[in-house]
């Protein structure tokens, strides 16, 4: 009997990624053979995000399309935030998606699968606040250098923006042991750069253990060469966090900090729980703890109620905080979040207006920092070949990507870079290390 074949699509954010590793990884152990095209697999799987609604546009478009590749007996099935929002709701609506699989179901996969050749299509959408999937190996791309740990799933913010907390569920979080477990087993197999994942990442506590224990534990793990996490949130830098990113040496000297606006007003009605000034105050902790600091973030435009000032105030702040780039996004309308009854929606083509704006502002200042750095010397990870023909692509510490010319055994190895041109977000780069020390790593 011909091995059954998977094929998983993934959209979103990295912990969609992760967890994308995680169902491959799941079904893998009861046969199934990862492809890397969905002509000719028994089982299509769409792991979707659902925190804009276009995403979510995009993707059901995309499942309609996958449609044509199910064959006699093929199941395609959507999994993820998007899932888990719409539930059953999404097979009603899709009569050719076969079952429906929240972040929180992933175990029962193999389960529904089986039901779904039998024309029992299904969904699974209960939060399970014991799942953190500690007996999955996850299946990781084979001789990569980096990869992701989740330590945290679900999220108890409550931003009145946010869809997570209706898709993930409330926060849990793993044993520190379990994730220093899943570290040591990565870095045996060569990974040296690790990801630490997690909806509001240093907010992690295990009952014994705050983030900064973990940063120190993961750091001082063996062959593990630079440390990195996303998403923080910028009211859980404690003092203990901020020493522990400024004296683990593996910890990376990039940070991505969500501000989501420059006005104290909007932030309040968004309930991010800190003002312009208290993000301004920890951005100003952490660059004195840790010179050389990268900065982005994520921002909104056109939230509820946000007035022209507003929006001022948002372009102010990057031009302040000097962001090395940001994600800039326009509010999106998110069935059950509070921010649908906020008053003063801002139209869609004024919301348009200010993202033009916004993005030209953030490019303006990325720009103006990464021509700084042009001549200078970096450490960077030699992470795979580059879309350009001959180059590989490599990133230094504090996140900025760099092209090199050099062989393909240079990946996952560490070298000295000199940057010697950027387009303004990507950067060209020669070794400056003797050819014959190129090839070392850790």
């Amino acid at each position: 009997m011909t091995a059954p074949k998977v094929y998983v699509e993934t959209y979103g954010c990295q912990m969609n990624v992760a967890d994308s590793e995680l169902i491959v990884g799941l079904l893998g152990r009861e046969g199934y053979i990862p492809v890397q095209s969905p002509e000719g697999a028994d089982v299509i799987l769409v792991n979707t995000c659902a925190v804009r609604d276009h995403a979510e546009r995009r993707v059901m478009g995309r499942v309609g399309e996958l449609k044509r590749y199910k064959g006699p007996g093929g199941v395609l099935g959507v999994v993820g935030c998007m899932a888990q929002r719409l539930g059953l709701g999404l097979l009603e609506r899709a009569s050719h998606v076969d079952l429906v699989v929240g972040p929180d179901g992933y175990r029962g996969l193999p389960e529904l699968i089986a039901a779904a050749r039998s024309g029992d299509r299904r969904a699974d959408t209960e939060f399970k606040s014991w799942e953190h999937y500690e007996d999955v190996d996850a299946a990781r791309p084979q001789g990569g250098p980096s990869a992701f740990v989740t330590v945290q799933r679900g999220c108890d913010y409550r931003c009145t923006f946010c869809v997570v907390p209706m898709t993930r569920g409330p926060e849990r979080i793993r044993k520190l042991d379990d994730v220093l477990r899943e570290v040591e087993r990565l870095a045996a197999d060569g990974v040296s750069e690790i990801t630490l994942l997690g909806q509001t990442v240093n907010s992690y506590h295990d009952g014994q253990h705050h983030f900064g224990h973990l940063l120190r534990a993961v750091g001082a793990v063996p062959g593990v060469r630079r440390l990195r996490f996303t998403s923080p949130h910028p009211n859980d830098f404690s003092e203990a966090v901020v020493a522990a990113m400024a004296e683990v040496p593996a910890v990376c000297e990039h940070v991505h900090l969500p501000v989501q606006s420059g006005s104290s007003r909007v932030l309040k009605r968004m309930l991010r729980r800190y003002t312009r000034e208290q993000y301004l105050a920890c951005v100003a902790r952490l660059r004195e703890a840790i010179p050389g600091l990268a900065l982005t973030t994520d921002i909104i435009v056109g939230s509820p109620g946000e007035t022209e000032q507003d929006f001022q105030e948002t372009e102010s702040l990057v031009r302040e905080v000097g962001f090395d780039d940001a994600y800039t996004f326009r509010y999106s309308p998110r069935d059950g979040t509070p921010a649908l009854k906020i008053p003063d929606q801002v139209p869609d083509g004024l919301a348009g207006e200010r993202l033009e704006r916004l993005i030209r502002t953030v490019r303006e200042v990325s720009r103006g920092r990464n021509l700084a750095l042009v001549g200078s010397t970096h450490e960077v990870l030699v992470e795979k070949p580059a879309r350009r023909g001959g180059l590989l692509q490599t990133r230094t510490r504090t996140n900025k990507v760099a092209l090199v010319r050099g062989p393909a055994p240079w990946i996952g190895t560490y070298l000295r870079v000199r940057l010697t041109g950027t387009t303004g977000a990507t950067f060209t780069a020669t070794p400056v290390t003797a050819l014959k020390e190129l090839a070392i790593v850790g």
